[in-house]
């Protein structure tokens, strides 16, 4: 019995995920997709195995992969060596860094423009006016932008920066969040100064309200390694009566490579995370292991701490546990990808203390 074929509108409604026969269709011209059978009217017809192949490239696409980079992961092991496909995946890698610089390069002199706080925006109409009269094709139109810059620069020297207007300018439309998490977010792309970190900055549910409950509870405070644990807010935590301690304590530990290869090596180290007190916040900014570590001990239940707020720094390791972490079901706060580090642990850590100490009545967390 021939299996029974689908038109272009079932098939992307099969698929789902937004898919259109519009998109079907440009996916044929490219030849990420095959040719499709035709009715004998000419219609298109698909199968299940056109289903799974469309709902892969959906799925790449989703995960930010280019088109032309689909094509390439798509084909097969006989039509593409797996050394040839890595070495075309590295040169496109490059190409997107560079767009990427590029585009970082555009938001930077934008931020300079639309972030400038009140006692400088009195060049701002000003500078609009110049940019829109500069040609700058020529090495000589360059040198003209250097030199707007240093003039618009000048009135930064009269004045400290109020950095909270430039972030009301700068920061996307938050009023779907918090008052308590709007002052996490503002903190943590403070700390880094990319305004773009806040598109990938993860608050579970429930973690803003866990992270104040165990903190005026006095829970302990554990950090990964001392670097995270020198950056706490240690005056406002023993205000609160919380103890702070060092997973790795090991004082020549002082770098992402040394932590994560004292982990994966020092069993004691792995010991001790099985041993941290139920209720804790966990605070994990450099090793990408110790975050998968304390993920498999709460699925055996071993581990049962308040909130992680995990944001190591790795490449293929730190995402990977991250996904973990906000699967596992306890409350936490973490930076997607491979974005994150100690500082950024630490301020946020700080950021959720200090609220719970200069706003201990505000509930306007609560059901976000």
């Amino acid at each position: 019995m021939t299996a029974a074929r689908l038109t272009i509108k079932e098939l992307t409604e099969a698929v789902g995920g937004n898919c259109t026969p519009r998109m079907v269709r440009h996916y044929h011209q490219l030849g990420i997709l095959p040719p499709p059978e035709r009715s004998r009217s000419n219609y298109r017809l698909y199968t299940q195995e056109n289903v799974q192949q469309l709902r892969r490239i959906v799925a790449l696409k989703q995960q930010g992969f280019q088109l032309s980079h689909i094509r390439e992961l798509l084909k097969s092991d006989a039509a593409i060596e797996v050394k040839n496909l890595t070495h075309q995946l590295q040169q496109q890698y490059h190409s997107v860094m560079q767009q990427m610089a590029r585009l970082r390069q555009t938001a930077t002199a934008l931020e300079g423009l639309i972030g400038r706080d009140r006692s400088c925006q009195n060049l701002q109409a000003e500078a609009i006016a110049q940019l829109r009269l500069l040609e700058v094709e020529s090495q000589d139109g360059l040198g003209q932008l250097e030199q707007l810059w240093e003039n618009w620069d000048a009135a930064t020297h009269a004045h400290p920066e109020e950095f909270q207007e430039s972030l009301q300018q700068l920061l996307p439309d938050l009023s779907n969040r918090s008052e308590i998490e709007i002052d996490l977010l503002s903190k943590l792309v403070l700390a880094c100064g990319d305004v773009s970190l806040v598109n990938f900055i993860r608050v579970g549910k429930g973690a803003i309200a866990a992270a104040r409950h165990a903190l005026t509870q006095g829970c302990e405070i554990v950090g990964d390694v001392a670097p995270v644990v020198a950056a706490c807010d240690r005056t406002r935590l023993s205000h609160l009566g919380c103890p702070v301690t060092t997973l790795i304590a090991d004082p020549h530990v002082s770098s992402v490579v040394e932590a994560e290869q004292a982990f994966w090596h020092q069993s004691q180290w792995q010991e001790q995370l099985q041993q941290l007190p139920p209720g804790c916040i966990f605070v994990v900014g450099y090793a990408p292991s110790v975050l998968i570590a304390a993920c498999d001990a709460i699925a055996k239940g071993h581990f049962q701490p308040a909130l992680i707020i995990g944001m190591p720094i790795g490449f293929s390791h730190a995402p990977a546990a991250k996904r973990r972490l906000m699967r596992s079901g306890i409350p936490y706060i973490t930076v997607e990808g491979t974005m994150g580090g100690g500082l950024l642990a630490a301020v946020a850590l700080n950021a959720l203390v200090e609220s719970t100490i200069e706003k201990p009545d505000c509930h306007c967390y609560l059901g976000k």
